[in-house]
């Protein structure tokens, strides 16, 4: 048996993969799902290095914007094998890739949310997850009135949370300190 050295309780840790997976892992829907989408993208340290040891999960509502969860009082609609959940490691380049639905727009205090996809970090060196969101390019008007987005007043920020379009889905890279930092929330 190889053990460990003991992770200091300020960080992650090496315990980070044998702690957080799930049975499902980076499908929030099953594979051959009509309309299924990859969200991928790399992990960077600030140094612009990969980081291989991330873990990145992500949550968000279904492509009519409804959630499937308690807490939203419209109900979710029965979508086959629809989870609006992910979890995937970053492997050795530090890249994840998530199998999903692409969202609605989802109704917000102040009007509505653009299609968006919530992602969370966790990385080695880091006490608490990163909390950030992925936005669609082709939603212009929407992330244009986005009451969460629109608040981003730098552009170049902002642009840290709109996705690339690729053939098979979208691509957001995450960089985590440095020049070109992904925007994260503080919640």
């Amino acid at each position: 048996m190889t053990t460990h050295p003991t992770t200091p309780s300020q960080t992650v840790g090496p315990y980070l993969h044998i702690g957080l997976p799930w049975p499902d892992g980076p499908l929030a829907v099953a594979e051959g799902t009509p309309g299924a989408i990859w969200l991928r993208g790399t992990v960077y340290d600030g140094a612009g290095a990969p980081v291989t040891d991330a873990l990145i999960e992500t949550w968000q509502a279904d492509p009519d914007g409804r959630f499937d969860h308690p807490d939203d009082p419209r109900g979710a609609r029965h979508r086959p094998g629809f989870r609006g959940f992910g979890r995937c490691p970053t492997d050795a380049e530090g890249s994840y890739a998530v199998l999903t639905l692409k969202p609605g727009p989802v109704p917000g205090p102040t009007g509505d949310q653009a299609p968006h996809v919530d992602v969370s970090v966790f990385a080695r060196g880091m006490l608490h997850r990163v909390v950030t969101r992925l936005y669609f390019p082709e939603e212009e008007r929407a992330n244009a009135q986005d009451p969460v987005l629109s608040r981003i007043e730098d552009p170049r920020a902002r642009a840290t949370l709109i996705a690339r379009q690729e053939e098979d889905g979208y691509r957001l890279d995450i960089r985590l300190q440095g020049e070109d930092e992904t925007v994260f929330f503080d919640i």
